[in-house]
């Protein structure tokens, strides 16, 4: 049996970003990162990978080059998890204990829910920009669809980066508007949700972007099979269903909480990690926290989010050590960078119950407006605060909040 001070189940974003952030407090801390994968992609990128913008190489290193230094990698998944005793059962049949435990695992991408679509992905027009080996394929189709129907489809929250799948449309549509092709193509948005963004500040400017495109907006439509073959999509709503013919069909799939979360004790109703909102410690389990996609809170699952997040459980992890009460506090912080062309951003940002938390002056970036700026900080200074800050425990603009001062 193996044993470690910290154990973090999942090296994407939320695992790394807090196991840097608690090395940076104490460098001599003993941590444990379970992840069988061999690279590590900043998924953001994925969206501009679909524009032709940037290419996988932009986006992806490899794993052993982004783990943090003194960290023990176990380079496979967990199976089960035991909480009770303080246990991970990783595949291999190892049994590793902790005295802390950080849940970091992401959500599923579940695109079998949805009948006929996987055996069609990457083929006869299907494709995700979720997927990073199905962004290229998006890009390719946007680039030869001249005319004819596009669908782009949006499933039932929560999502990781609710935004992807309309950043999708709107840089097919700005590609098909600059290339005089877009008044041949009809587009369409199905998306679950009753409006095209939870949080109103922000629907003017969609609105007036899906108008400039002449998108055609199918709200509470949601994807349910695909005859890739035939090129035909069957949607449900409250009306029934239809079926819709395409020439492009995006599609962005519905998710779901890993099973080793669902089946664990750590799981709220949903089958997320049910931990306080504010202090993203477990509810029941004072020794495990979350972050990240995983975690049963409500805010946007963003990288931009975990950014926030980390240093949050860093702070509490170190009090729990302590023997004390977790005292950082999450505002439920999110970004939602929606670049409705190439070129210019709606810069969403905002925290729980959709209280906008900009991080620029308005007259530097009005996030509720297009903004060239907002471009160049998503394709040129995120990536890098992602690679050489967030990952590396530097928590610029990431301060965690304290309880006693937001009380």
């Amino acid at each position: 049996m193996l044993k470690h001070d910290v154990v973090i189940i999942g090296g994407g974003a939320g695992g790394l970003a807090a196991a840097a952030s608690l090395l940076r407090r104490d460098p001599e801390l003993d941590i444990a990162v379970i992840e069988p994968r061999e690279f590590h992609d900043y998924q953001p990128g994925y969206t501009l990978i679909g524009a032709g913008v940037f290419s996988l190489s932009d986006v992806r290193r490899p794993m052993a080059k982004v783990m943090p230094r003194g960290v023990t990698w176990l380079r496979t998944s967990a199976k089960s998890l035991k909480p009770n005793t303080n246990e991970v059962v990783l595949a291999t049949g190892v049994i590793v204990g902790y005295r802390i435990l950080i849940v970091a695992t992401g959500n599923r991408l579940d695109f079998d829910a949805i009948s006929g679509l996987t055996e069609t992905l990457g083929k006869n027009g299907v494709t995700s920009n979720y997927r990073s080996d199905l962004a290229p394929y998006t890009w390719e189709l946007t680039q030869g669809l001249r005319t004819g129907r596009a669908l782009f489809t949006q499933p039932p929250m929560p999502i990781k980066c609710a935004g992807a799948p309309q950043k999708a449309m709107y840089l097919s549509a700005n590609h098909w508007e600059r290339t005089l092709v877009l008044r041949n193509i009809g587009v369409e948005f199905h998306s679950a949700a009753p409006t095209i963004f939870g949080v109103a500040d922000y629907v003017p400017a969609l609105e007036e972007t899906i108008e400039r495109y002449g998108i055609d907006p199918y709200f509470e439509s949601n994807l349910v099979a695909v005859d890739g073959r035939a090129r035909v999509a069957t949607f449900r709503s409250a009306g029934g269903e239809i079926t819709r013919s395409f020439d492009m069909l995006h599609v962005s799939p519905p998710q779901k909480p890993v099973e080793i979360v669902t089946n664990s004790l750590l799981a709220d109703r949903a089958g997320y990690v049910d931990v306080d909102p504010m202090t993203l410690q477990h509810k029941h389990f004072a020794n495990v926290f979350a972050l990240g996609d995983i975690g049963g809170m409500s805010n946007a699952k963003t990288a931009a989010a975990v950014r926030k997040q980390a240093p949050v459980v860093a702070e509490n992890v170190e009090a729990v050590f302590a023997g004390e009460s977790p005292h950082a506090i999450y505002d439920g912080y999110g970004s939602c960078p929606l670049t409705v062309e190439k070129g210019k951003i709606l810069l969403a940002e905002f925290g729980y119950g959709g209280v906008l938390l900009p991080s620029f002056p308005k007259f530097v970036i009005d996030g509720t407006k297009p903004s060239r700026l907002a471009w160049h900080l998503k394709k040129d200074l995120l990536p890098a605060i992602y690679w050489d800050a967030m990952l590396k425990g530097r928590e610029w603009l990431a301060s965690p909040a304290e309880m006693t001062k937001a009380a």
